[in-house]
């Protein structure tokens, strides 16, 4: 199969790259390595995917490139696009709210249309457990997403997916929409609590947490890839689906789990965060029914996967 992978030298798209790749896949990277984090980490997660295999890598923007992107999609002539290019966070979005509806809207409205004229056959779309909002601490079924978010990233995330629903209906490509629930993991963005926790704590330096009683549904980066290869594998019609591991974690247990590799950690306590919600907790029905996706790494490995490659790749961090 032939996959345009948007965002391919991030985080996510990093590890989705080289499951593709290994599984026999012609791949076609297209990402501006947007300096929301540094472009020579990105730079070394593109070298990270080339121990797995060649692919093809364009330096390109979704929205300032629009022209040359759709000769591109053109020439490669994809049969299925996965759209993980965004501008990610809810702390800079309250900052640059207009920089979220151009990278998270714009350019997704930009990468439909070129799907569509290119007559792509399925488009997947990395949408955030955010745009749930702050709802009671249970699982969130794909149908309890009302719209109303409390960050400008969610608000940006939410609108996207109508783009999605619209572009679907005017082209007839399948569409698969996939909720992701707090994905780390080996390589995980700087800017992301448990990377940047691990990073503190190897420096010996102290760590702020912010607000209590919170909890996070932690996808470990390897199930959150399974669950992307399976959408591309079986994604029919247009769906909403979770991806999570439907195992929350609170806030102390995630120092708890620290304490275990960095026992002498210092932590200053702080409030809660505006735009950030109290609980996110992913109900997998559909996913598995749909996907055939369970979860496989418990939080307590996959701590100990992410503390252990970073203690191995210190210069990275």
């Amino acid at each position: 199969m032939k996959i345009i992978v948007t965002g391919g030298a991030g985080f996510i798209g990093s590890h989705l790259t080289r499951k593709l790749i290994q599984a026999q896949h012609e791949v076609l990277i297209i990402d501006e390595l947007h300096p929301y984090y540094s472009r020579q980490r990105k730079r070394e997660q593109l070298a990270f995917i080339e121990e797995a295999g060649s692919f093809m890598f364009k330096e390109l923007s979704l929205l300032k490139d629009a022209e040359e992107v759709l000769d591109v999609f053109a020439a490669f002539n994809a049969d299925c696009v996965v759209h993980l290019a965004a501008l990610p966070g809810v702390s800079y979005s309250l900052e640059a709210p207009g920089e979220y509806v151009d990278y998270d809207i714009k350019a997704t409205a930009n990468l439909l249309k070129f799907s569509g004229e290119s007559h792509v056959k399925h488009v997947v779309f990395a949408s955030s457990s955010s745009v749930y909002g702050d709802q009671a601490n249970e699982p969130l079924k794909e149908e309890m997403a009302t719209g109303k978010v409390i960050s400008p990233y969610a608000a940006a995330k939410f609108g996207a997916e109508s783009f999605c629903h619209a572009f679907a209906s005017m082209y007839k490509y399948d569409m698969t929409i996939l909720r992701f629930f707090t994905v780390y993991g080996p390589w995980g963005r700087p800017d992301m609590a448990i990377s940047k926790f691990i990073s503190h704590l190897m420096k010996d330096e102290e760590i702020t947490v912010f607000g209590s009683g919170t909890s996070r549904d932690y996808t470990y980066i390897d199930d959150c890839v399974e669950g992307i290869y399976a959408s591309i594998k079986c994604g029919k019609g247009t769906n909403i689906i979770n991806i999570g591991s439907s195992q929350p974690v609170s806030i102390e247990e995630l120092v708890e789990g620290l304490a275990d590799h960095f026992p002498n950690m210092k932590i200053n306590y702080s409030g809660f965060r505006k735009g950030d919600v109290n609980a996110t907790w992913a109900d997998l029905s559909r996913a598995k029914e749909l996907l055939n996706y369970v979860p496989k790494v418990s939080f307590k490995e996959g701590l100990a996967k992410t503390v252990g490659w970073a203690k191995n790749n210190e210069k990275i961090l």
